[in-house]
């Protein structure tokens, strides 16, 4: 006997037995021009916003000149982006809610579904990965094409589709999820805001261009900083200790201090791990290796009591000034300029830019009192922590989406 096709979750009203049916029977193809230059909004796919601006999502139009040849697109239709990527592997299904129309390019396929589907369902269902292995069964990926899918329109519309056979149950589900959605997307724009937020302050409350002062400060602070060489009150730290069982730590551009098998889900220290500086909390480290974030390095101060840190690493505490806050002016575009000076052409072993210990204490940084220092700090800090706290409810509610996604659909 056939097992039924019922979800996993759904609402105690209903109870009946979902169907198949072929996406052709609840959608038509779309295929009008934009002939008479109806719109001139190029559109492109975004993992995140759905269908959006073109030139909003790669700061600039890449479509060509002559729409006129595009497809059309209406609010409330749907494109299918036969292109792959990490996040598509078979492509995305998006429908059209920013905008009342919009132009795509012919190798979208576009369709709008009839009255017998909610929309609201066909958009969650398509955030589901259910109808993936109905794209695999009729795609191949043509190696000419770099990274589109070799599906027509003919066999797109063929793929089948499980739904309830109750429209009323499809609407609850589209409904449910987009309130979902919308916790989701609540969460992602107040993480993005405090990002945009530390960014911004980062730029103004640091001297830059030779200037004495910052553009923003905290009421009550009005002396110059003042410039001296990070040797001045930087001190080398070599400890180790064989006995030590503190946790075993590196630094990354992004995130700073980060357990090591956080990174590695495995101790990567080895038979080196006797010659490891034993760092305490409050002093600093410098990881001369270069990233993308941060392509001369990034300066952190622990924040836990103890940890055993890469022997490669300049570690070193300073004198009477906040470690934290030092750690900041360390990471900042002044210094980078000075460390830029300092890597000299081919001067990288293993990703390692070529600075010694010396040669970095030799960068002058501009410093504030003390008072000033504690404050600038605790701000970043406290700003640092709403930025985690949000990222994992933005984890907890994307992790509780993909939950959803896979027991509400059959």
């Amino acid at each position: 006997m056939a097992e039924k096709k019922i979800p996993q979750i759904r609402h105690s009203r209903f109870d009946n037995e979902w169907e198949t049916t072929k996406l052709g029977n609840i959608a038509n193809r779309v295929t009008r021009k934009n002939s008479n230059m109806e719109s001139t909004l190029p559109l492109t796919i975004s993992a995140q916003y759905g269908l959006v601006d073109q030139s909003l999502f790669f700061n600039s139009q890449i479509a060509s000149q002559n729409i006129s040849n595009y497809y059309l697109l209406i609010n409330g239709e749907f494109a299918y982006n036969k292109s792959t990527s990490q996040d598509y592997p078979v492509g995305a299904v998006k429908r059209l809610d920013r905008y009342d129309m919009g132009v795509l390019s012919t190798l979208y396929i576009l369709f709008k579904p009839t009255e017998e589907i909610s929309s609201d369902y066909l958009v969650t269902y398509f955030d589901a990965d259910y109808w993936h292995k109905e794209i695999k069964l009729r795609a191949a990926e043509g190696a000419r094409n770099h990274g589109l899918l070799n599906i027509s329109p003919d066999d797109f519309f063929d793929i089948d589709l499980n739904l309830p056979k109750d429209i009323d149950e499809q609407q609850a589900i589209g409904t449910f999820l987009q309130k979902v959605d919308l916790f989701v997307s609540q969460r992602r724009d107040k993480l993005e805001k405090l990002q945009n937020l530390k960014s911004s302050m980062l730029e103004k409350m640091f001297p830059k261009d030779g200037s004495v002062v910052p553009e923003v400060r905290f009421k009550g602070f009005e002396k110059p900083w003042q410039t001296i060489y990070l040797g001045d009150i930087a001190s080398e730290i070599t400890r180790t200790d064989k006995t030590s069982e503190a946790p075993i730590m590196m630094i990354t551009a992004a995130n700073g201090f980060i357990d090591q098998s956080d990174r590695y889900s495995f101790n990567n220290a080895g038979q080196s791990l006797a010659k490891y500086i034993v760092l305490k909390k409050g002093e600093l480290a410098y990881n001369h290796g270069a990233s993308k974030l941060r392509p001369y390095g990034s300066c952190f101060a622990l924040n836990v009591d103890e940890a055993r840190i890469p022997y490669v690493y300049h570690c070193f505490t300073i004198s009477d000034h906040n470690p934290y806050f030092v750690s900041r002016v360390l990471n900042n575009k002044e210094t980078e300029k000075q460390l830029r000076k300092l890597v000299t052409s081919g001067a990288r072993m293993d990703g390692l830019l070529n600075i010694s210990y010396e040669e970095y204490t030799t960068v002058n940084i501009q410093l504030p009192e003390r008072d000033e220092q504690d404050r600038i700090a605790d701000y970043f800090r406290n700003l640092e922590t709403l930025i985690v706290l949000c990222q994992q409810e933005l984890d907890k509610l994307q992790s509780l989406k993909k939950a959803l996604l896979e027991k509400m659909f059959v």
